[in-house]
């Protein structure tokens, strides 16, 4: 037998070739991880943005009669439009459904709606700012929940 001085080389070989392997694996995993809170965190935006496109098409549509829809706050009964105003109470009380069953915690929607535009001409012109805030979810039992807020705002002008 002749030794050539390299004994036990291929076992440290591939121990070293191990250590690389698990690290790699444990790379993966922690960007798996991440990547599913951030899938959870745009599957809510996406709904969101949805409820918040959706009120603003009820607006738009409605738009001769915008202003009926200000100060609009899911959380508070009071502030649905009189009864005077039907599309826009019927919007009001179908927003707030769609906003309660979206599978979001402590979900709340408001609505302002402010005159902008020059007064002369009179251009009738509202800003339109849809905002909605919920508590964010949560990826495991130590995250904690913050608030998160989404508002869309648009000018709307009668025909």
């Amino acid at each position: 037998m002749i030794r050539t001085g390299q004994d036990g080389f291929t076992l440290i070989e591939g121990m070293l070739a191990g250590v690389v392997l698990a690290v790699g694996i444990l790379a993966l995993a922690a960007m798996q991880s991440m990547s599913l809170g951030r899938n959870v965190d745009a599957n809510e935006i996406t709904r969101v943005t949805n409820l918040a496109a959706d009120m603003m098409e009820r607006i738009q549509f409605n738009r001769g009669r915008a202003a009926a829809y200000n100060a609009i706050d899911t959380l508070n009964a009071a502030t649905q439009p009189p009864a005077t105003e039907p599309m826009a109470r019927g919007d009001y009380t179908q927003w707030q459904t769609l906003l309660n069953n979206a599978g979001l915690t402590g979900v709340q929607g408001l609505v302002t709606v402010t005159a902008t535009g020059p007064t002369t001409p009179p251009l009738n012109q509202r800003q339109v700012a849809v905002t909605i805030t919920w508590l964010g979810s949560v990826k495991s039992e130590t995250s904690l929940r913050r608030n998160k807020t989404m508002t869309l705002t648009t000018i709307v002008a009668p025909e």
